[in-house]
Order: C-alpha cells, then sequence, then structure tokens
C-alpha cells in the first residue's frame, strides 16, 4: 500500500518540484486556524451570553478546522513524501553526496519549516484555550 501511495505521488512529482506555498496563501490558512480555535473557545461565552449563537459559532469552529487540518495534512505528506521520493533520510544516514536536486529539496523542507507559523499558532490556541477556562470559571 505505502508504495502504491508514493507511485501516485512520484508521478506528480516527476512534473513539479516540491515547493513552498506562497505567504497569502499560508497566512491565510493560518488565520483560519485562529479563527476557528477562537470560534470553539467563544462557544463558553456565547452559551451565558447568547446561547441562540452557540450551534453557528461551533459550526463555523468546525467547517474552520476541517480545512485547516486538511491543509496541514496536505503540507505534512508533502514533506514526507518528498523525504521519501529522494531517500534523503537512507543518504544522509549513509554519509552520501547529495545531488543538486537532493539540495533543492532539502532546502524546500528546511523553508517549510521555517516558514510555517505553526508554532505560533499552537501558543495562541493554548493561550485561547486558559482564556476560555478562566472565562468559564469565574
Amino acid at each position: 500500500m505505502k508504495n502504491a501511495k508514493y507511485a501516485v505521488y512520484n508521478s506528480f512529482m516527476s512534473e513539479k518540484k516540491p515547493h513552498t506555498l506562497p505567504p497569502s496563501v499560508i497566512y491565510c490558512f493560518f488565520a483560519l486556524g485562529i479563527i476557528s480555535a477562537i470560534a470553539f473557545r467563544a462557544i463558553i461565552v456565547f452559551q451565558r451570553l447568547e446561547p441562540s449563537w452557540v450551534r453557528p459559532v461551533w459550526y463555523v469552529g468546525v467547517i474552520g478546522y476541517m480545512i485547516f487540518f486538511l491543509y496541514r495534512y496536505y503540507i505534512s505528506e508533502k514533506r514526507k513524501n518528498a523525504i521519501e521520493k529522494f531517500q534523503l533520510i537512507d543518504k544522509v544516514k549513509a554519509n552520501a553526496c547529495l545531488t543538486d536536486e537532493d539540495r533543492e529539496v532539502v532546502v524546500y523542507l528546511l523553508s517549510s519549516l521555517r516558514k510555517s507559523p505553526e508554532n505560533i499558532n499552537y501558543f495562541i490556541i493554548f493561550l485561547l484555550s486558559v482564556l476560555a477556562i478562566v472565562i468559564d470559571i469565574f
């Protein structure tokens, strides 16, 4: 099954080298993740202030997270597949010389990690969760 998965990916990748997405796309999905996180934490507030808003806000959170996590899945698969296709782990373990194409893929992987605001997203979600708990307790 794993080989079939990479065969499909390899046929796609043979036409196109992995590359990072434009910052506008990255930050659009970042914003979607934050909006979804806010929506879920805001449910606590809406339960007290305006219960009729709980359900719509919940849908915003769920649908937003569905899209956001599908995007994150795509990015994760893209990175893993690039590592697999170019056998980067094996080459590094064997201290083998990397080709120019291998180096381009390594630059893509490192750039992708550096450009991703996922660590900020995780921290904001943590802070929003703490805030939601505090609001609920008091």
